[in-house]
């Protein structure tokens, strides 16, 4: 194992998941220190759960409570000045009915209750009365234990599937249903009870079990095999399915990884996009042979054409060990021969927040993947290569971060940061260095604002892009002692400056601006706040258009100019109804005509500015809007697969388009439609002489002989190429 080394650097050492491109552009003035947002959340409940936050790739955050699993969706407001952070608000209500896993008939499980409630054995006895999930007397803990978000596209809507795992041990999985309603879509808990009782509650070869519930071991097996602890999704894969015609056709899929308490990991398939619980299936079962689990995590990598898959499972006495999972009927995936154990000392330090990211080796310039959990006080790592001659990993640990034990472990997947926090409240920062034949880390304290200072923190997460850093706590110790009620809140932190965040937009490989939402709203508080567009940003903003000219870039200036615009609606703080201040200065008429008339005159140059702004908005919605009409016509008209039945406004698309006479692509778009038209099958045909009409004018037609037909409403608003129009005949 290599020597874990631990280096005291400033913040803007910050290690690329790729190597800095030569034209990287950089905005002076950027500097990455944390910034508290607004609005503080307070929850209805107390937090539950080891890991209650997690933020997904669709910009929204989970909190598990006991009470419910609360729901924040970061949204961009552009039709809003307010400075504060746009959350919507929602919650999925823990269900109040107990769950009870089912392990046999009723008569059975009530005679094996009866008999180890009070049996003669102590060891025995006192086992079954401490266990919460075995023994029913105890009472069931309501709240949230887990939440896992899919990745994004999963669902109907192209958002995230949510996996909520509850402290009476239901599993279910979750969609958003018009945008701020949650269907639970399948009870995946009850669906695998189904399956083993089928089975007979038998293991993975089939063989049925040998003893019944009156064996207390027996007991035990069947209920631990039901017991979920951690769930995980994974990739998105594409697989190849071949139809009864022999055509083949690709199908997306996500797997969700379910670690049970007895060491199984079972696989579920979910067939995109998922709608119906109905169509999730059972993929494989994985015996890991871990009897005392403790968390999951998923291992996937990629370098050139070498593609893996795993599941990282931790144990609580201590071992790390990577199982793999069978993908042979996904394209380009090959299966790992054997578990690959990262570390096998059994030391009895649970290993918990488990995090896998993928980075480029700046030296090798090759895949690699980094494991990060958390031991105690310690900080676990592992670092997996490939090389021609084999699989190479190295691992140690960090020590000295933290005085106590470490709670939440969180990373940004961008930038491969890690972040630390244990419970009185201190965040560390883990910044990986490569060196040349091993890895060491960038210690920093993150600094927090003085309302989080003494407070007790119960987990952390950092948002898809890394620019926003959500925490959830709770009053510290006051004077030595604990508050007598306490209130859980959470609170938000900006991680990146707006210069970084203005960068990282411009340079974004996604070119798309609901995937970089974070980003764009600290773009957008600093344009609020400062009431103008960076200077510099603007000149990049525009050098770029005119480079490359992509609609991602239009857009991106469109919004900015939107926020400008926005900003510059001064909000009302007079209010009719309220008095008059009694300290109020009374003036004299020539203060008060020359004050009157400085004031006409700042509003005259303020409505001046909104003008501007608002014609130059007007100038890209229209740049924008045509750019889309070119595209659609030439999707309809251009491309063969297209289906027959669409109908869209040609005609007066094309009218719309040549109006500019200096855009040369609507010129050459508008002919080859034309000629497509004189081209069809179902031409438009005069009554009177059957010569066929040319397609010249939306308005009206002209035969050879002289004929003209005026084309009716309906023609002018869509054309078809089905039915000819309706025309009204005109001698001409």
């Amino acid at each position: 194992a290599a020597a874990g080394v631990c280096e005291s650097a400033p913040n803007n050492n910050i290690n690329k998941t790729k190597p800095e491109r030569e034209d990287t552009v950089t905005l002076s003035g950027s500097r990455d220190v944390p910034v508290g947002r607004d609005p503080v959340v307070s929850l209805l409940s107390p937090v539950s759960g080891l890991q209650p936050l997690s933020w997904s790739e669709d910009h929204r955050l989970a909190v598990g409570t006991c009470g419910s699993l609360t729901l924040l969706e970061l949204l961009c407001d552009i039709h809003s000045n307010r400075q504060e952070l746009t959350l919507h608000r929602t919650s999925i209500p823990v269900p109040t009915e107990a769950h009870r896993i089912r392990v046999g008939s009723p008569a059975e499980v009530a005679e094996a209750m009866e008999k180890f409630s009070t049996h003669p054995d102590p060891t025995v006895r006192q086992e079954f009365l401490a266990d919460a999930v075995i023994n029913p007397s105890v009472g069931a803990r309501k709240g949230v234990k887990y939440s896992s978000w899919s990745p994004i596209g999963c669902d109907s809507t192209g958002c995230c599937l949510l996996a909520c795992l509850t402290l009476d041990n239901r599993l279910t999985v979750h969609r958003s249903h018009k945008h701020l309603e949650w269907t639970t879509m399948v009870d995946v808990s009850k669906k695998y009870s189904e399956r083993l009782k089928e089975r007979g509650y038998a293991k993975k070869d089939n063989k049925p079990p040998e003893a019944n519930l009156l064996d207390f071991d027996e007991l035990q097996r069947r209920f631990r095999m039901q017991t979920p602890l951690r769930m995980e999704w994974s990739s998105v894969y594409s697989m190849t399915h071949v139809q009864q015609d022999n055509s083949c056709v690709n199908v997306d899929m996500v797997l969700l990884a379910v670690l049970m308490e007895n060491g199984d990991l079972v696989l579920w398939k979910f067939s995109l996009p998922f709608t119906k619980g109905e169509d999730v299936e059972f993929y494989d079962l994985v015996e890991s042979g871990v009897t005392r689990p403790s968390d999951l995590a998923w291992w996937e990598y990629e370098n050139e054409d070498r593609r893996m898959s795993g599941l990282i499972i931790g144990s609580e006495v201590g071992p790390v060990k990577i199982m793999p999972v069978n993908l042979s009927k996904v394209k380009g995936y090959f299966t790992v021969r054997q578990p690959i154990v990262l570390w096998k000392e059994c030391d009895e330090i649970p290993v918990e927040n488990i995090k896998c990211v993928s980075l480029i080796h700046p030296i090798h310039q090759t895949s690699c993947s980094l494991i990060v959990a958390s031991r105690g006080c310690y900080i676990f790592w592992s670092l997996l290569m490939i090389s021609p001659a084999g699989l190479n990993v190295h691992n140690s640990h960090l020590a000295g971060l933290n005085s106590l034990p470490v709670v939440s472990l969180t990373v940004s997947r961008h930038s491969g940061t890690f972040y630390t926090c244990s419970t009185d409240g201190w965040v560390t920062k883990l910044t990986p260095k490569f060196t040349e034949s091993s890895l060491v880390f960038t210690v920093d304290k993150l600094l927090q604002p003085e309302a989080l200072t003494g407070s007790r923190i119960h987990g952390i997460s950092v948002s898809h892009n890394g620019a926003y850093f959500a925490l959830v706590g709770t009053q510290g110790l006051v004077g030595a002692f604990h508050p007598i009620r306490r209130t859980y809140k959470v609170h938000f932190l900006a991680l990146k400056a707006p210069e970084t965040a203005a960068v990282e937009l411009l340079n974004s490989p996604t070119q798309n601006l609901y995937r970089g939402m974070d980003l764009l709203d600290l773009v957008r508080w600093n344009v609020l706040k400062n009431k103008c567009i960076p200077t510099q940003l603007q000149e990049e903003l525009d050098r770029k258009i005119q480079e490359l000219d992509t609609p991602y870039l239009w857009r991106l200036k469109l919004f900015l100019w939107r926020i400008l615009h926005q900003s510059l609606h001064t909000p009302r703080v007079n209010h009719n109804w309220r008095p008059t201040p009694a300290e109020a200065v009374i003036v004299g008429p020539e203060a008060a005509e020359k004050e009157g008339e400085l004031g006409k005159f700042k509003r005259k140059k303020e409505e001046e500015r909104r003008a501007e702004v608002q014609s130059l908005i007007r100038t890209m919605e229209t740049h924008l809007m045509r750019a889309n009409i070119k595209k659609v016509l030439g999707v309809v008209y251009l491309n063969t697969w297209i289906a027959k039945n669409i109908s869209i406004p040609t005609c007066g698309l094309m009218e719309y388009l040549s109006k500019d006479p200096n855009d040369r692509d609507s010129e050459v778009l508008i002919h080859h439609i034309r000629n497509k038209m004189n081209k069809q099958m179902f031409l438009e045909r005069c009554c009177l002489c059957q010569a066929v009409l040319p397609f010249t004018d939306h308005k009206r037609a002209v035969c050879e002989n002289g004929h003209m037909w005026h084309r009716s409403a309906r023609r002018s608003c869509s054309h078809t190429c089905r039915f000819p129009s309706h025309l009204s005949p005109t001698l001409g």
